[in-house]
């Protein structure tokens, strides 16, 4: 694998061992121990996928992850030790693809990790333009699956690797509803195991790009008690 994964963690021993652990599955590591090092370590040696801690000294992960999201869609996996769900949440909705609350397992990080690097290189491999494209078109919204593109009256929208997954899940199939617990599983790529507010999060922020009014919903409707489904325009 020629993936490059960065570690952004204050404690050393836990970096050692994230360091080690993906470094055995085959994976190239670099780390950094502070928020600012780890947002210049972004910026500058272009990760494949950031693991980045919430409790950093000198900026949090909040920040960092904020910040990463004005330049770059690189996948991001928020480490907290915080159960609160609005911590949660808030990392969600500043653009991390996904969080895991510690303390967590070697093979349960690892699995979320190869989800997220999987769907990145098909969007790497897929970026070129294709004669036959799938195009998803609807109102003035269209998905082009094969470059994991979606533009909004012809302007391309900044759009995370997630968020792009479930849109195209959705759009694929016009109508259906599908319920959170669907959508974590199918979405996610794996037996996710955390928060269905992820799904409502991530839901919210397609809505503020996609949307003309986020609060009266044309594309993504929500189904009460049951989930969501995407209105074919």
């Amino acid at each position: 694998m020629d993936a490059t994964i960065l570690i952004v963690e204050d404690e050393k021993n836990i970096n050692d061992v994230l360091g080690f652990t993906f470094s055995k599955a085959g994976y190239k590591t670099i780390s950094a121990y502070d928020g600012p090092s780890g947002l210049d370590m972004c910026l500058n040696e272009k990760p494949d996928l950031v693991l980045l801690d919430v409790n950093l000294p000198g900026m949090d992960g909040m920040d960092v992850c904020k910040q990463i999201r004005k330049t770059s869609n690189v996948p991001i996996i928020m480490l907290t030790a915080r159960e609160d769900e609005v911590d949660k949440v808030l990392g969600l909705e500043l653009g991390a693809d996904d969080y895991i609350t510690k303390p967590y397992s070697a093979r349960e990080l690892t699995a979320r990790v190869k989800a997220l690097l999987r769907r990145a290189t098909s969007e790497n491999t897929n970026s070129q333009p294709k004669e036959n494209s799938s195009i998803i078109t609807s109102g003035d919204v269209t998905i082009n699956v094969d470059r994991y593109e979606v533009k909004k009256n012809g302007k391309t929208l900044d759009i995370t690797l997630r968020e792009f997954e479930l849109l195209k899940f959705l759009a694929e199939a016009p109508d259906q509803i599908f319920s959170r617990e669907v959508l974590l599983e199918n979405v996610w790529g794996y037996e996710y195991l955390g928060d269905v507010r992820t799904v409502d999060v991530t839901i919210r922020r397609l809505r503020e790009k996609i949307e003309d009014d986020p609060s009266m919903p044309r594309y993504i409707i929500t189904k009460r008690s049951i989930g969501y489904y995407f209105n074919k325009i």
